[in-house]
């Protein structure tokens, strides 16, 4: 697991096993926060270790950007802390997240250790601030990559921990791709010096913009590949002549995962796209 630490008292992590995937420790001088729980018991227990040997202090709460395996499972490895999220987070795990462990557990027994640990506090709209010694956290809703998506910003530095809001790749699978493009604009005029994205690499002051034109290019074209392919004999034909680099991406992007991850993009597109225009034939 690679770790760095961005400004002072604000720590990142990112996964060597599972898709780039990030998480992060604000510190303070009594206890720590720690942003997303990564997707392996034995990286989250790296990080609680860090914390507590390294640091000298223990986790008082664990905020999850949202619901998803990787960002959530590694709540139960830090007993005591408040679990704060997006309500619909809490409703999500319920409905998805307990299932998925339960499954999960059948095929890997490196899961048998893990529960599903819900949010203790939630909130649904506007921000919640949260101090932890001399930083000040804001957060706020960054939907899109899921309609539970929040986004956590280190004020004193203009540090953005984003979660899935912002990739490499951005991927609206569970999503909705309109409200992923809100998001990554507003994020676009935060004025911020990094972004810690929920996958991948840091992205600094400078390469900002670049990234967020990139991101913003990429969604506008796979939307229009998606309604272009509902206008063809042979829809899917269509997407699977569009690669990732067609659409303005690099197959590299989180360890070679985003050619597959566009394709899942393209046929998800679709298939709205698709129903729309089913549906408005049927008023017709």
């Amino acid at each position: 697991m690679h770790r760095e630490r961005v400004s002072e008292n604000v720590f990142w992590f990112q996964s060597e096993v599972y898709a780039q995937v990030t998480g992060g420790v604000v510190v303070g001088p009594q206890w720590a926060i720690v942003i997303d729980t990564l997707a392996l018991p034995e990286e989250t227990l790296a990080i609680r270790d860090f914390v507590e040997h390294d640091l000298g202090v223990q986790v008082r709460y664990v905020i999850n950007t949202h619901y998803h395996a990787d960002h959530t499972w590694g709540n139960c490895f830090f007993p005591g802390a408040t679990i704060i999220a997006h309500s619909l987070c809490r409703d999500l795990l319920i409905e998805r997240g307990i299932p998925a462990l339960e499954n999960a557990r059948k095929q890997n027994q490196t899961f048998r250790q893990v529960k599903i640990v819900l949010p203790h506090l939630t909130f649904s709209e506007g921000t919640l601030s949260l101090r932890v010694g001399k930083k000040n956290l804001s957060i706020l809703p960054a939907p899109g990559h899921s309609p539970d998506g929040i986004a956590v910003l280190v004020e004193e530095d203009r540090v953005l921990f984003a979660g899935d809001s912002f990739m490499p790749l951005p991927y609206v699978v569970d999503g909705n791709a309109e409200e992923i493009t809100a998001s990554i604009k507003k994020i676009g005029r935060m004025g911020l010096e990094n972004i810690i994205q929920g996958h991948g690499d840091i992205i600094l002051r400078g390469e900002i913009d670049a990234a967020v034109r990139e991101n913003l290019n990429y969604l506008a074209n796979i939307r229009k590949v998606a309604r272009t392919a509902t206008r063809r004999r042979l829809p899917q034909d269509f997407l699977d002549e569009n690669s990732v680099e067609d659409s303005g991406k690099s197959r590299v992007y989180l360890g070679g995962l985003a050619e597959e991850l566009h394709r899942r993009n393209l046929r998800s597109l679709y298939n709205e796209e698709k129903a729309a225009k089913d549906s408005a034939k049927e008023k017709e």
